[in-house]
């Protein structure tokens, strides 16, 4: 079926969407094709591409990206490179500006090195197949995604380095944490170091001090044009084009940019029942329709790799090549700064640099503007990296250092390096050169080795630790970044096997007081339960470890049930709510009444006590939520945080919080606790970008859920949420189970599907077996896959 062609004043009323997807036809005659090529798209959407040449499979893995994924990566595109308001209007211009500061703009031959050899050539190619996809529709226009008919525009022509330059979606490292510290300080002084320990825990061990020469308290709007710059495109009614009078409720698109995380772990053959090592690899991004990442099979001469990578970028960074696998989650190396200058009361177009004033670099860019005469926006810079904000009047201007300035920086493109190693000295060479996202890698080879890689361009800080802004007149500078083969690294480790999940890993004698590679780190709990799990199990199967991807059992809930289990209060209902969570497991199961109760409790209840009994009020007010480790730590240790009478003082703090969740779960899900239930609380949706500005029949086709849910931010199946209500919108939407050898036996999932269209029957095929934590086979063979084909596109050359 046609897509309605949606354009102009009629884009928020015209809601139906395309019943089937469009199918290409066969043969596809494509110009820049050297030879024929297949697209074998197995029945879980997985496509197999099948080319002469690397150059034609990076070529065919644009036009396919383009034709499952166009409107995703388009926004992509137009959104890193500051060009949303060109389609959207005046109301992007802002985030244009924001955006372009970050872009790279340093020289492209250093550029490309750093990724190794070929990498511009991989680039040219995939998007030239992208804009081979784009010629097509414009050939086809029924073709054309409904979201460009909708919003009344064309998708844009790609250039190879735009894939580069972008630097705005890499994953950002402590730039928030400083801003939030120096405010703590602002408010409290020399207390406020400490009292911001209750908000961050610093590890390995670590006292930090305030830079000398800095004034803390900065102003509350400070960060405002970096958010924007790291912001997810947000569609509103009052953003488009003029007369949009639908009076449905908005959906909320949810900000799940602070979230992290992932899990990865590699066993060695002695420790599995197949006797081949197996990986494992769930990372966690924000949900959305579609996926933010996307399954793909390159097979060319010298290339056969498979696995999960950026849709808008060629190549894989999750997945095997038939002899080496890889899979990543973040390794917290700090690579950002935030610098403060005095601005020159004479020159507001000067900062104090040294003995002297230095001129700030001023660049002025033109900025199409949909609807409206073009804008010109005003973009400045220090010798440190983009301003982010300026008051002349208080002679104030901040500035952000970030590695994204680097060469060699474009989060994920590296990949194209690692994913064609044979070795693990190959693997190690290749994450040497790595940028960004800071990670650890774990591997394994068909010859039965293991290991653990860590890579990033790690900031060398002389005087300073990273923790909190500095002035920037020339006392704090980088000197360079560390050598790539200084960082962290395993190879076949003893205890048979290796696991990240974000915890603070550097090894004991890692010299991390010399290094500093950063001190903040998300809480342990899923580390420490993976850990559990694979040291119990001798001779792990596959199934083993789908089933620890999907494992919802809280260490850290089980440790605050084992506070619970020595008090007791005469209020009949908070002595309910300790029978409820003392006959409790810690699973964290949909069904589960305890869950649901423990989670009201954990959101909304204990951390706001606790932060309250230990601090200021002022101070408690400028905290979010304090630590998990720190809370916790300090109720199993209440002398360290609560003072005098401390034990009394703690057990206030957990019974007071506990029967107030008791009665919010009263209210929220009736009288009877038998009736309770976690999934019936806590749900996933994955919303498209667009559904704010669909209607309700609009936002049904295109959304996917709400499915119940278990789990929780602790959990191995981790589970970030909004708590104002429970909506789930951070975890692992892909994961991958490899049987390293006997590749055809590999699993993965992809959740809400494969393709980008809401036509299309894999739009949102894998989310229900996702939910149930199902997987399907990740089919390698070229015999397995024809077996599991679904659909076959044929590509020719065009004469």
């Amino acid at each position: 079926m046609r897509g309605p062609a949606c354009l102009g004043a009629a884009l928020l009323a015209c809601a139906a969407l395309p019943a089937v997807a469009q199918p290409l036809g066969a043969p596809v005659a494509v110009a820049g094709l050297a030879k024929p090529a297949r697209i074998v798209v197995d029945k879980w959407g997985v496509p197999h591409i099948y080319a002469a040449s690397q150059d034609d499979v990076f070529f065919v893995q644009g036009f396919n990206a383009a034709r499952d994924r166009l409107f995703q990566i388009d926004l992509w595109r137009r959104r890193g490179l500051g060009q949303l308001a060109s389609v959207f209007g005046p109301a992007y211009v802002e985030q244009d500006r924001a955006a372009r500061l970050f872009l790279y703009r340093g020289a492209m031959a250093p550029e490309w090195q750093a990724y190794g050899k070929d990498a511009e050539r991989t680039s040219a190619r995939f998007v030239a197949g992208i804009n081979a996809y784009i010629d097509h529709v414009a050939r086809r226009p029924e073709l054309l995604p409904f979201e460009f008919r909708q919003l009344g525009y064309q998708p844009a022509r790609w250039r190879a380095e735009d894939v580069v330059r972008i630097r705005s979606h890499g994953l950002t490292r402590n730039l928030t944490h400083e801003f939030a510290r120096a405010r703590m300080v602002c408010r409290a002084g020399a207390n406020g170091l400490e009292a911001d320990a209750v908000r961050a825990r610093l590890s390995p061990a670590w006292t930090t001090r305030v830079p000398e020469g800095l004034d803390p308290c900065l102003p509350d709007d400070a960060l405002e044009v970096f958010q924007r710059a790291t912001d997810p495109v947000r569609f509103s009614r009052r953003a488009q084009l003029a007369a949009h009078t639908d009076p449905a409720p908005i959906v909320p698109l949810p900000d799940a940019a602070t979230l992290e995380g992932s899990n990865n772990w590699v066993l060695a053959p002695s420790r599995t029942a197949t006797g081949r090592p197996i990986l494992a690899n769930d990372p966690h991004r924000a949900y959305g329709a579609p996926s933010l990442r996307y399954i793909v099979h390159l097979n060319a001469p010298g290339l056969d790799v498979i696995g999960a990578g950026e849709p808008a970028l060629p190549g894989v960074s999750i997945g095997h090549n038939g002899k080496v696998a890889f899979g990543l989650t973040i390794f917290s190396i700090d690579q950002e700064d935030l610098y403060v200058y005095h601005t020159n009361p004479a020159n507001p177009n000067q900062y104090r640099y040294g003995n002297g004033w230095e001129d700030f670099r001023i660049m002025r860019e033109r900025v199409e503007v949909r609807g409206r005469p073009a804008s010109v926006v005003e973009l400045r810079f220090t010798r440190h990296g983009p301003v982010i904000y300026q008051n002349a009047g208080k002679r104030l201007a901040l500035a952000v250092r970030t590695a994204w300035n680097a060469p060699g920086m474009a989060p994920y493109f590296g990949s194209i390096d690692y994913m064609k190693a044979q070795d693990f000295t190959q693997f190690r060479r290749a994450m040497r050169r790595w940028g960004a996202p800071t990670e650890n890698q774990v591997y394994a080879d068909t010859a039965g080795n293991i290991g653990w890689v860590t890579g990033g361009l790690a900031p060398i800080r002389p005087n300073w630790d990273g923790l909190m802004p500095v002035p920037g007149d020339g006392r704090y500078e980088w000197k360079g970044f560390l050598d790539g083969a200084r960082l962290p690294y395993a190879y076949n480790p003893k205890q048979g096997w290796f696991a990240s999940a974000n915890e603070m890993n550097l090894p004991g004698d890692y010299p991390y007081r010399e290094h500093k590679l950063g001190f903040e780190w998300p809480d342990n709990a899923r580390a420490r339960r993976i850990a559990e799990v694979l040291t119990a199990t001798p001779k792990a199967s596959m199934e083993d470890m789908e089933r620890l991807q999907n494992d919802v059992v809280s260490l850290n809930a089980k440790r605050l049930v084992a506070l619970l289990g020595r008090l007791s209060s005469p209020d009949r209902d908070t002595q309910a709510a300790l029978r409820l969570l003392g006959a409790w497991d810690g699973e964290e199961k949909a069904t589960s009444a305890a869950a649901a109760l423990y989670e009201v409790w954990w959101s909304r209840h204990l951390g706001n006590a606790f932060k309250t009994a230990v601090l200021a009020p002022e101070l408690a007010a400028a905290i979010d939520a304090p630590h998990a480790s720190v809370l916790i730590d300090a109720l199993e240790q209440p002398a360290s945080r609560f003072g005098a009478d401390a034990l009394r003082k703690r057990d206030a703090v957990l019974l007071n919080s506990l029967a107030a969740a008791w009665a919010e779960m009263r209210s929220l899900q009736g009288s009877d606790p038998q009736r309770w239930q976690w999934g019936k609380l806590h749900f996933s949706m994955f919303v498209h970008p667009m559904a704010p500005i669909l209607d309700s029949a609009g936002r049904a086709q295109v959304n996917v859920g709400p499915l119940p849910r278990g789990g929780g931010l602790h959990t191995v199946n981790v589970s970030g949420y909004h708590a104002d209500n429970f909506w789930q919108i951070h975890g692992a939407s892909f994961r991958m189970v490899l049987d390293v050898g006997n590749w055809d036996n590999s699993r993965a999932i992809n959740t809400p599907g494969q393709s980008g269209d809401p036509g299309n029957p894999h739009y949102r095929d894998l989310a229900a077996s996702w939910a149930e934590g199902k997987y399907f086979p990740l089919l390698y063979s070229r015999e397995a896959v024809e077996k599991a084909a679904g659909q076959v596109i044929e590509l020719v050359p065009a004469k």
